[in-house]
């Protein structure tokens, strides 16, 4: 069983424990009740000169601890003062020791749009996700089939949420459908967790003209963002390379700073 199989086989018992303690159907109520207007995730990319999409995460399943004490509030108020065009919270708890609580404490904190991180199988995590204050899901592909896509992905539409969809190779473009707002290329192997930017090269040619695309894992270099801008990419997903810094606003700064605009 690789990483993947082993995060959807938890994710399975999650979802169950979670519908066994409240009903979807109360959830989906409550999710249809929330007020607050969600804050586009395309149009801030769009709009943004970078298109940094900040990410909060204290582990992953690759690197172990990166930051097991973080202050998600502290960190998320940096990065919305500090250039972040978006912001991305891991929510899930036993791989990358996220919760619902993170994404609530950064909603507090910030304006701009924000990104449930998940591995999201059942449209209760997007209900979940409206109502923790999130403007964006992620769907990825390698979890779902695509009709199991296009079924998530028009729920949150009904929320008013945005989707973003994670492909990895050229099976995942079969994934691609009217309910999604921007594709994100992960160079991460979720199998292996091995990355290689080439990935976003190379998929990023093949996806529809005009649909806005992000490069997700492994960005490390400013020219490398700088390059993949030239060839039309939107956003830039980066987590790891902020949040094992002492101080992950002050690094996000620094490397906007390098960046060629």
């Amino acid at each position: 069983m690789n990483i993947l199989e082993k995060i959807l086989e938890t994710k399975r018992a999650e979802m169950a424990a979670a519908r066994a303690s409240r009903s979807f159907d109360d959830l989906l109520a409550r999710a249809r009740r929330v007020k607050r207007p969600v804050v586009s995730f395309s149009r801030a990319l769009a709009c943004s000169p970078t298109g940094i999409i900040a990410e909060f995460k204290r582990r992953s399943p690759s690197k172990g601890c990166i930051k097991k004490d973080a202050d998600v509030r502290g960190i998320v108020r940096g990065y919305s003062e500090n250039g972040a065009a978006a912001l991305s919270v891991l929510t899930d708890r036993d791989y990358f020791g996220g919760s619902l609580e993170d994404l609530r404490a950064a909603r507090e904190m910030t304006e701009i749009p924000l990104l449930r991180k998940d591995f999201i199988i059942d449209p209760y995590q997007i209900c979940e996700a409206r109502v923790a204050g999130a403007d964006v899901i992620l769907l990825i592909a390698a979890a779902l089939t695509p009709e199991q896509c296009g079924s998530l992905a028009a729920v949150a539409r009904s929320l008013g949420l945005e989707v973003l969809l994670e492909v990895h190779d050229e099976s995942a473009l079969g994934h691609i459908n009217e309910f999604v707002d921007v594709v994100g290329i992960n160079n991460r192997d979720l199998k292996t967790f091995a990355t290689d930017t080439e990935i976003s090269r190379r998929l990023g040619r093949l996806l529809p003209a005009g649909l806005p695309r992000i490069s997700e894992s492994g960005l490390s270099s400013p020219d490398t963002v700088t390059e993949l801008r030239a060839e039309g990419f939107n956003g830039f997903l980066m987590g790891e390379n902020f949040m094992k810094e002492n101080d992950p606003a002050t690094a996000l700064s620094e490397f906007i700073k390098k960046i060629k605009l």
